[in-house]
C-alpha cells in the first residue's frame, strides 16, 4: 500500500471524524440562547413537599462576598442562592485583568447555585424564600486560615435555621450546611433541595471545537451522563440514587450538586419561562422537638481539574469528557502533565510527547516502509501479471497473494501505522481540547494560547508543507492523472482544516510529520543498502 493511499486514508477518517462531529450537533440541536429580565435567586422546585406551587420572586438587594485565594463569590441573603462565581486564578480573556464568571445574575444570562429547604416546616415555601440575617457584608479567607464558616440565620415558630457556607483555601468546592435546631413542641419536617439554573442556550460550538454546554449527571447505575438543554425540555428527569451528583458545563468549567445524605436522594429536571433547572432534593428529615438536625450538600464550582474533582465525588472527574477514546486520551494527557510538570512549557511538553508516541510507533513505521518498498519492487511483476490475465479478475487476486505469499510481503503493512495513529491523533484532538490547564496557556512567540488556532496560521502552513514533503519522499505506484491531482491536493486541504484547530493540536502534528520526515530518511538510507529502493 503506497503512501498517497495511506494519506487518502488518513483524509477519509480524519473527514469522517469530523463530519460524525457535525453530525452529533445536528442530530442533538440546542435551543438558541434566550434573553429576558433576570429572575429572582429564589427559583426552587416547581411545589413544596406539601404540594403547594412556588411563585417567583424578585432577587433582594441584600447581597454579601465571601472571598477565598480561588473564588469571589456573591450570595444573596434571600434564600442564600449563590449568585455570581468568580475563578480568580483563570482570566476572563487572554491576557485579560478580570477574572473569569462563571456563576452570574446578568440581565441576558442567567446562571446561578440554589439551594433550600421545602416541606412542612421548611422557609423555602409558596409565599417566597426566607430573609436570612448575618452578621456582615463581606467575609474574607485571610492568610494562614484554611477554613471559612459564613452562617446565616433565620426564626420561625420557635425553630432556629442556620444556612452555613464553607469554603476552604485552594478548593473550589463549597459545602452549604443547613442546621434546623427545633425548640417548637412540633416535628420538624424539612426537604434541603439544591439546583442549578440557567438560561436555555446552545452549546456554543464549531465544527472544529465541538465544545458542550447543559446539563450532565452521575446516579447508581450511571457513571456520567449528558442531559442537555433540550433533553429537559423533551422530558424531566426523575431518579433516585444512593450516590452521585448534577451538574452543568461549559467546556472547560463545571458546577455541580453534590447531596451529602445517608438515604437516597431525588435528582431531576425541569424548564420553565426559557430557564432550565437540574438538581438534587435529598430526603425529607424530622427533627423532633429540642433536638437538631444538620443537612449538606458540597456545590463545585471551578475549573475541571480531575484529581481534585475526584476527590470531591465519585465519577465528577468524568465530566472532562473525552470522548469513546477516553481509554487512549486520559493516558496522554496524564503523560503531558507529568512531561509539563518538568519542562513547565505545555507546548514543549507537546513536542516531547510526539517524540515519544512517535518513537513508540517506530518499529510499525519501519515495517510501513519496507513493506512500501517491497510493493514497488513488485510492480513490473503485477504489471506483466495483469497483461497476461486480461480481465479474469479471479485468477489475477488468486496469483497476486501467491507472488505476496511468495515474496514475503503483506499488502496491507502500509495501513497499520496510519490506522494506530489516527485515534491517537483523535485522542490527542479531546485531551487537548478538554485540558482546562491549556487554556491560555503560551509556547513561544506568537502562540500566546495553545487551545486556540494560531493567530497568524504560521504552524498549519509549516504543517502542509512537512505533509508535502512527505508526500514527495514517499514511493508511489498511482498513474492515474486524476488520482495523482487528489493527492497533489490532500496537503493543501488538510492545511485548511488545521486553519482552525487548536494550535496544540497542529504542534503536535506538524512535530509529527517533522519525525516522519526523519525516519523515512534513515529507513529509506536502510533499505537501499539492503538493495530495497523506494524510488
Amino acid at each position: 500500500m503506497d503512501s498517497q493511499r495511506n494519506i487518502l486514508l488518513i483524509a477519509l477518517l480524519f473527514v469522517s471524524f469530523l463530519l460524525f462531529q457535525q453530525w452529533n450537533a445536528d442530530s442533538n440541536p440546542q435551543p438558541q440562547g434566550v434573553a429576558q429580565q433576570v429572575t429572582h435567586s429564589g427559583d426552587v422546585p416547581s411545589h413544596s413537599a406539601d404540594g403547594q406551587p412556588i411563585t417567583d420572586q424578585s432577587t433582594s438587594n441584600n447581597l454579601i462576598t465571601i472571598n477565598t485565594d480561588v473564588l469571589a463569590l456573591t450570595v444573596d441573603t434571600l434564600g442564600g442562592d449563590i449568585i455570581e462565581a468568580k475563578l480568580l486564578a483563570y482570566d476572563n480573556e487572554l491576557e485579560s485583568e478580570d477574572p473569569f464568571v462563571l456563576l452570574k445574575n446578568d440581565q441576558g444570562h442567567s446562571y446561578t447555585a440554589q439551594s433550600g429547604l421545602i416541606g412542612a416546616q421548611g422557609i423555602d415555601t409558596a409565599a417566597g424564600r426566607a430573609q436570612l440575617q448575618v452578621s456582615a457584608d463581606s467575609f474574607t479567607l485571610e492568610d494562614g486560615q484554611d477554613e471559612l464558616r459564613v452562617p446565616m440565620t433565620y426564626e420561625q415558630d420557635g425553630i432556629s435555621y442556620t444556612k452555613t457556607i464553607i469554603v476552604k483555601r485552594n478548593s473550589y468546592a463549597v459545602d452549604v450546611e443547613y442546621s434546623i435546631n427545633n425548640q417548637s413542641e412540633q416535628p420538624a419536617s424539612v426537604q434541603m433541595y439544591a439546583q442549578l439554573k440557567q438560561n436555555l442556550m446552545d452549546d456554543g460550538g464549531s465544527l472544529t471545537m465541538p465544545t458542550y454546554r447543559g446539563g450532565a449527571y452521575s446516579a447508581d447505575n450511571v457513571k456520567y451522563k449528558k442531559y442537555s438543554f433540550d433533553d429537559m425540555q423533551d422530558k424531566n428527569l426523575n431518579l433516585d440514587m444512593n450516590q452521585g451528583w448534577a451538574a452543568m458545563m461549559q467546556h472547560y468549567f463545571v458546577t455541580a450538586w453534590i447531596p451529602r445524605a445517608e438515604q437516597a436522594s431525588n435528582l431531576y429536571t425541569r424548564t420553565s419561562n426559557g430557564q432550565g433547572y437540574i438538581g438534587v432534593r435529598m430526603p425529607t428529615t424530622t427533627v423532633v422537638p429540642g433536638s437538631e438536625e444538620s443537612l449538606t450538600a458540597t456545590l463545585w464550582v471551578g475549573p475541571k481539574l480531575q484529581d481534585q474533582m475526584a476527590a470531591t465525588a465519585n465519577n465528577l472527574n468524568l465530566t472532562v469528557d473525552y470522548g469513546w477514546l477516553w481509554f487512549i486520551a486520559s493516558p496522554l494527557h496524564s503523560l503531558l502533565s507529568f512531561i509539563q510538570s518538568i519542562v513547565v512549557n505545555w507546548g514543549l511538553a507537546i513536542i516531547i510527547l510526539t517524540f515519544i508516541v512517535r518513537g513508540a510507533m517506530y518499529p510499525l513505521t519501519k515495517a510501513q516502509y519496507t513493506s512500501m518498498a517491497k510493493m514497488r519492487m513488485l510492480q513490473p511483476k503485477l504489471q506483466a501479471m495483469r497483461e497476461r490475465l486480461g480481465d479474469d479478475r479471479q485468477r489475477m487476486s488468486q496469483e497476486m497473494m501467491e507472488l505476496y505469499k511468495k515474496e514475503k510481503v503483506n499488502p496491507l503493512g502500509g495501513c497499520l501505522p496510519i490506522l494506530l495513529q489516527m485515534p491517537i491523533f483523535i485522542a490527542l484532538y479531546w485531551a487537548l481540547m478538554e485540558s482546562v490547564e491549556l487554556r491560555h496557556a503560551p509556547f513561544f512567540g506568537w502562540i500566546h494560547d495553545l487551545s486556540a488556532q494560531d493567530p497568524f496560521y504560521i504552524l498549519p502552513l509549516l504543517m502542509g508543507a512537512t505533509m508535502f514533503l512527505i508526500q514527495k519522499m514517499s514511493p508511489t505506484t498511482v498513474t492515474d492523472p486524476m488520482q495523482q491531482k487528489i493527492m497533489t491536493f490532500m496537503p493543501v486541504m488538510f492545511t485548511f482544516f488545521f486553519l482552525f484547530f487548536p494550535s496544540g493540536l497542529v504542534l503536535y502534528w506538524l512535530v509529527s510529520n517533522i519525525v516522519t520526515l526523519i525516519q523515512q530518511t534513515l529507513i529509506y538510507r536502510s533499505l537501499e543498502k539492503k538493495g530495497l529502493h523506494s524510488k
